[in-house]
């Protein structure tokens, strides 16, 4: 044993040594191992921190996994090889291309050419960057005497430009064993304050337009001089002279002075409006007419040209096939209006989400002050078949889908879209019957109808009233076939859809007027029905969910996006998604069949449900983010559904996306002991539907090196039914104990951030498990140096696609 620790001892030795950042590093040269920067008491030392040009290599345990994995990577590579091969490629490109009209075979040179031209760019960063596998990690960091002083001059560029004008930046650096650290010395001295701010022009249409909106202005007196608040202040300026008829203005025009007072530390800002070159006094422009061009895609359409006028408008298609009304309801300026910069660009992009169009081009001519409009747009394709196949991760395992959509635009010549879908897939579900985890497969085929406006009865105005909000109903029929180990599951879908933004795209409604599905059950497993017939007995009718139904309901949802939430490298951001929903309404006005009716065979629901879900992101430097979301759903069933309600319309907690150290739909509800199988104590058998969720999660995410991120997590929460449930025993709602029932698990992840694709690996261990006794619900402590994953099932891994929240 004595002599196994030893060897041990000394093979971590060499590991570490093999490992080492310090290792083949030539004389004079270190590794970059410490920055730091002190004397910073009132400027942001965070910003400071993210204006250094050179950023140590990220260490765990002293060892850089990066550089491991580029060192790794390095043993394959060979930079010659790869020069030679990119120059043979280039000129066998440029011999294809001066001799591609004349090989006999054009298509397949063609192929060649473009095979070459994908390959030229591939090796052209592996030229640069290195293999695959180089790219993944990081190279060694290795101290830059020249990028130090650039970083100096970068320190004390930004603390001028936030008033610190008799700031002093220094650095100095220290070596130790191949190891460079570098201190950055700064002395900020007093900071400068702004004093006053005033502009100076002769034009008295600006001096209106500014005192008009001096609220808005973000300069701000009193505080410290800032260049950013100049800087935006002048980008805002020319937003408000543009959407005021100032077609011709530009931010170029402006001029900031400022006067210094040294004995008093403070700044006079003069802001200046200066003359334009090509006259006297910047003018107001006004639209004087619109023109509407559909260019044809080929030559052969152009003596097909239809010319129509419609609300001033004068349109031109090569064909007549497109609506005049649809599009001029996306014009968002007229004929005798000002000049409006933020109405063209609405206009362009509202025309572009019709979808019709390759693209939408605006162009003003000027006579004078009056501006000619011109709309140019060529048609997109007729029609468009898109194929995608794919993985979903449900319950730890991959499951591979196949999906296709034909799309035919323009349908009826009124801008509508025709879409044709099918998708097919198998999914990794755990079984309820306790038979391991069996393949799912899923079918679904549909065609929807989208109009690029409201269909509403009896509105004939609503088309041009709320063309800027682009509105849609959308239309679908559809067919959804599920075979799961215990039962088959086929259902048709009637949807009557409306949606609409707001102007700046902030915030995304959705009313479903009418969403109408038929659900059988025609297979249900003898084991899986005799678990539904025993729930039952005991007070549970679960049961009735899988009987033949007719479920309809309305909804809505509305989706509130702060700060293009979903755009993880902007800065703080946060979406709020509320969502209500009544089902079998209209029952109330018939007289149909409860479901506690004895021998029923067909099932009847009526139910209310809502749910609110936020999500906020916030950065802390460019590696480093918080993310937090906050859940509840609420769901109630009441009439004739007798406390049942259709089963997709419960909450489940658990899973990758959810409360993650319990397997999918596996938590609670409440203090509920669930049934287990051979597989231990949290080997749960069951899906556990509820009609009420609750659920937080904090996440701390960090970019480790090249592609690769960490995580570390906390997530609290369950799920309860709202009343007593005999066949599941704590499962109800309490608010003299709902508290004492919230599941925690806490874990970390490891993500691989593609851009266009995450892959993630979560860990995540039970912490405090509400289906224990009082006083045995802290079941962290199991986990121990001996049993690092606690007890069987205590532990689990979620792999998926995508950031969970």
């Amino acid at each position: 044993m004595k002599s196994s620790k030893y060897i041990l001892f000394i093979a971590l030795l060499g590991i570490c040594w093999g490992c080492s950042l310090t290792k083949n590093l030539e004389e004079g040269q270190y590794a970059l191992y410490e920055n730091d920067i002190t004397g910073v008491e009132k400027a942001n030392k965070e910003t400071l921190y993210g204006l250094i040009e050179q950023e140590p290599n990220t260490r765990f345990l002293g060892v850089s996994p990066g550089v491991i994995i580029y060192r790794f990577g390095a043993k394959f590579y060979d930079s010659v090889k790869v020069a030679e091969k990119l120059r043979s490629d280039e000129r066998e490109l440029a011999q294809l291309e001066l001799l591609l009209d004349s090989l006999p075979d054009e298509k397949k040179a063609k192929k060649r050419v473009e095979k070459l031209e994908t390959k030229i760019v591939g090796l052209n960063k592996k030229l640069e960057y290195g293999n695959t596998v180089m790219r993944t990690g990081n190279p060694l960091v290795i101290f830059d005497s020249t990028l130090t002083k650039t970083t100096k001059e970068n320190l004390k560029g930004y603390l001028v430009n936030h008033g610190f004008f008799d700031a002093e930046v220094d650095f100095e650096v220290k070596t130790d064993k191949k190891k460079a650290y570098v201190s950055y010395l700064v002395t900020e001295k007093s900071p400068y304050l702004l004093e006053s701010f005033y502009t100076k022009t002769e034009n008295t249409e600006i001096i209106k337009l500014l005192n008009s909106s001096a609220k808005d202005s973000k300069i701000k007196v009193g505080g410290n001089y800032n260049q950013d608040q100049i800087t935006a202040e002048r980008n805002r300026l020319e937003e408000l002279l543009k959407n005021n008829g100032f077609f011709m203005f530009s931010k170029s025009y402006i001029n900031y002075i400022a006067y210094k007072d040294t004995a008093t530390h403070t700044i006079k800002l003069e802001q200046v409006i200066q003359k334009p070159t090509f006259t006297d006094i910047h003018e107001v422009y006004t639209i004087d007419s619109i023109t509407f061009r559909i260019n044809p895609p080929s030559n052969e359409f152009a003596d097909r040209r239809v010319k129509e006028q419609y609300k001033s408008i004068d349109f031109s298609f090569f064909q007549d096939r497109y609506s005049a009304k649809v599009l001029a309801s996306r014009v968002f300026f007229q004929p005798g209006q000002v000049y409006n910069r933020t109405s063209a660009i609405e206009t362009q992009r509202q025309l572009s989400n019709l979808d019709l169009f390759r693209f939408v081009n605006i162009t003003f001519d000027t006579l004078g002050t009056s501006l000619t409009a011109n709309i140019f747009t060529q048609p997109n394709q007729k029609y468009q078949l898109t194929n995608q196949v794919g993985m979903t991760i449900t319950e730890q395992l991959p499951g591979p889908f196949f999906s296709t959509a034909l799309r035919n635009r323009n349908f009826f010549r009124a801008g509508e879209i025709l879409e044709f879908n099918f998708r097919a897939g198998l999914e990794g579900v755990a079984s309820a019957t306790g038979q391991g985890v069996y393949q799912s497969s899923e079918v679904n085929a549909g065609v929807t109808l989208i109009f690029p406006r409201f269909l509403i009865p009896f509105s004939p105005g609503s088309l041009q009233k709320y063309g800027r909000y682009n509105p849609s109903t959308r239309v679908r029929l559809g067919y959804n076939y599920t075979n799961r180990p215990e039962y088959n599951r086929n259902s048709v879908n009637g949807l009557l859809s409306y949606s609409w933004v707001t102007s700046n795209n902030r915030i995304f409604y959705t009313l479903n007027a009418a969403d109408l599905s038929y659900i059988r059950t025609p297979r249900i497993q003898d084991e899986f029905f005799d678990i539904l017939a025993n729930l039952q007995q005991e007070g549970n009718n679960l049961i009735w969910s899988f009987l033949p139904s007719f479920i309809s309901s309305i909804s809505g949802q509305s989706i509130i996006n702060f700060n293009k939430y979903g755009n993880f490298n902007t800065n703080r951001a946060s979406l709020l998604r509320l969502f209500a929903e009544s089902g079998g309404t209209t029952l109330n006005f018939f007289d149909v069949q409860n479901n506690s009716e004895p021998d029923i065979e067909y099932a009847n629901f009526q139910w209310v449900k809502a749910q609110v879900d936020f999500r906020r992101y916030y950065p802390v430097n460019e590696k480093q983010t918080f993310a937090y979301r906050f859940n509840f759903g609420w769901a109630r069933p009441y009439g004739v559904s007798a406390g049942i309600l259709p089963y997709e319309k419960y909450f489940f907690a658990g899973g990758g996306t959810s409360i993650r150290a319990w397997q999918a739909r596996r938590l609670g509800p409440g203090s509920y002991v669930p049934q287990t199988g051979e597989g231990g104590e949290y080997d749960y058998t069951n899906e556990q539907p509820a009609e009420m969720i609750l659920e937080t999660m904090l996440e701390y995410r960090r970019n480790l090196f090249g592609y690769f991120d960490m995580a570390l997590f906390i997530d609290a929460g369950n799920s309860w039914m709202i009343g007593y449930d005999a066949a599941r025993p704590g499962a109800d709602f309490r608010w003299d104990r709902f508290y004492k029932e919230i599941a925690v698990g806490a874990g970390f992840g490891l993500r691989m951030d593609f851009d266009f694709l995450v892959v993630r690996l979560d860990l995540a261990t039970k912490a405090i498990d509400p289906s224990k006794p009082i006083g045995e619900r802290w079941v962290f402590d199991n986990i121990s140096f001996d049993r690092p994953f606690g007890i069987k099932g205590q532990t689990v891994l979620n792999f998926g696609i995508g950031y969970p929240f």
